[in-house]
């Protein structure tokens, strides 16, 4: 399984924090990371966003269907992302678009066995998948990407 978490783009401040929508700087980060994924994930790759406006707004810049799930929200858990993406053991590729801190801690807990507070970038990806080797489950990192450097 390969799961991409993909932390929404530039938003504006304010209040209420699930209305908040992109700036223009956001949606351009949108559109070059919408670009560099496009030319990557598989064509059945299951796609799911928050409801926050920004995630939505995120989501529309990959011109592809995707489903809203309420379960990674602002401040959802880590457990409920991963069940949300089906991990570990969905087929396929899952693309997460969704929050800090529920993604950085997903990314530690992926990589260091443990729930820290690791930063994603805003419009950033982390790319995981997961492998058997001799019999080990194993996580690998695949890809990390952050819109400053498209």
């Amino acid at each position: 399984m390969d799961l991409i978490l993909w932390r929404h783009a530039e938003a504006e401040e304010g209040v209420p924090d699930h209305q908040r929508k992109l700036t223009a700087k956001g949606e351009k980060q949108a559109d070059k990371m919408a670009e560099w994924l496009n030319a990557r994930l598989p064509k059945e790759t299951r796609i799911i966003a928050s409801p926050a406006v920004r995630t939505q707004q995120t989501a529309l810049a990959l011109k592809r269907p995707f489903e809203t799930v309420h379960e990674i929200s602002v401040g959802a858990s880590v457990p409920a992302l991963l069940t949300a993406a089906g991990w570990p053991d969905a087929r396929g590729a899952v693309l997460v678009i969704g929050h800090q801190p529920t993604l950085g801690q997903t990314a530690a807990l992926l990589l260091g066995g443990e729930e820290a507070y690791w930063s994603v970038k805003k419009g950033a990806v982390w790319w995981f998948s997961t492998r058997v080797r001799a019999t080990e489950s194993q996580v690998v990192l695949r890809a990390v990407m952050a819109t400053d450097l498209l």
